[in-house]
């Protein structure tokens, strides 16, 4: 069963079609600058990358490329061929604990948390609308990022300001990353042979986000009623005292959204550094003793590492710790920098294992009290396990 996997944004289109159930990525591919300037294409197939320049005016004719290219390249031979499209849907709400077949009814019901999500949601909805009139025959599927965090209960959800914010205004935390923690927990598992683990799964990317996961059910995660919240990010502040907006608006004239853009997107690694929000060059930098890099890199360990102690006594102590996404998997400096600091846990790394990039590997000593594992994501195959179970039940 051939399945297109998708992750649509405002002005951007990836997908990836993937074999299943054998899990073989047949081709993959970014369309970028939709509806701008300069867009283009690029389709990765047989071992080639192919670029193409052309315009994009909006999601409907990338679509059109796509699967256009798609039978031109003899990728497919029919339309028939592609099963079942899933689309990451980054928030759901309280009202999506679970992916689920889009439908124009289902995607009125997603639209009313747009305002949740502004940067994605609508983006989202937009690609599938587009995927809809390509392929009006071909089931889609919706796998939320936020769905994997529905079973937090109400003392780990709920923030403590007046009661009436979550009943009137479902202000709450709903976390994000969920595809990716439930892909590396089901991986974990089932690597240890055990449903029952306790782990602490660290996201660890441009974006970043810890959850605690107890037999498969969240208990906690670090982001919360945005993705603004949690760990320090590359260009994310992470965790604030709230006030400091109210003070900066009064002392810079700037307003709530200029200062909540910047705590977004100037903060972070990006904020602290004043280099780049992309950690290879921060940890360049400090590698070359600028002192700014090896304070943000400094700042990017101890919370990280705060979090994960945290997690440990929430879950009264975790079985396994995984790290995963770009830096989790990629950087051995910033896995020894965070795991030198869970040292009071009985962390201990084995840097002879530690030398590696972006493996399933175990790399702490056989006496560590927990172990820690570097297990690469896969949120396109989560999405396109999903779409293939709903496309088989619906059949």
């Amino acid at each position: 069963m051939k399945i297109l996997s998708v992750n649509a944004g405002s002005s951007s289109l990836k997908f990836t079609l993937i074999e299943l159930p054998a899990k073989n990525v047949i081709a993959s591919g970014l369309f970028e600058k939709i509806g701008l300037a300069d867009s283009c294409y690029t389709i990765k197939y047989n071992g080639e990358k192919i670029t193409t320049n052309e315009a994009l005016p909006d999601h409907s004719v990338a679509v059109k490329k796509l699967i256009d290219a798609l039978l031109n390249m003899q990728i497919i031979s029919s339309l028939e061929e592609i099963e079942g499209v899933g689309h990451r849907m980054v928030h759901g709400g309280q009202e999506f604990s679970k992916s689920v077949i889009l439908t124009n009814e289902v995607l009125d019901r997603i639209a009313k948390y747009n305002e949740l999500a502004p940067l994605h949601n609508p983006a989202n909805i937009m690609g599938v609308k587009a995927f809809m009139k390509v392929l009006p025959n071909t089931i889609q599927v919706g796998v939320f990022d936020t769905a994997f965090h529905t079973t937090m209960k109400e003392t780990e959800f709920l923030y403590p300001v007046p009661y009436e914010w979550y009943e009137k205004y479902q202000v709450r935390k709903y976390g994000f990353h969920g595809t990716s923690h439930r892909y590396i927990n089901k991986t974990i598992s089932e690597l240890l042979g055990r449903n029952d683990l306790k782990v602490i799964s660290c996201h660890i990317g441009n974006g970043g986000s810890i959850t605690a996961i107890d037999s498969g059910n969240v208990v906690d995660t670090s982001m919360g009623f945005t993705p603004l919240a949690g760990i320090m990010m590359g260009t994310r502040s992470g965790d604030i005292d709230a006030s400091i907006l109210q003070y900066m608006a009064k002392k810079s004239s700037k307003s709530l959204d200029q200062l909540t853009n910047e705590l977004n997107k100037e903060s972070g690694l990006l904020g602290i550094s004043g280099i780049s929000s992309d950690s290879r060059d921060v940890e360049e930098a400090a590698n070359n003793g600028n002192e700014k890099a090896i304070l943000a890199q400094e700042m990017y360990a101890r919370k990280i590492a705060n979090y994960i102690a945290m997690y440990n006594n929430l879950l009264n102590g975790a079985d396994v710790i995984t790290l995963t996404a770009g830096v989790g998997e990629n950087s051995k400096t910033m896995r020894k920098m965070i795991l030198d600091r869970i040292a009071s846990l009985g962390v201990k790394l084995d840097e002879s294992k530690n030398d590696f990039r972006g493996e399933l590997r175990l790399i702490t000593t056989d006496d560590s009290k927990i172990p820690v594992y570097v297990v690469p994501t896969d949120e396109e195959l989560m999405i396109a396990m999903d779409t293939m179970e709903l496309a088989l039940q619906n059949r």
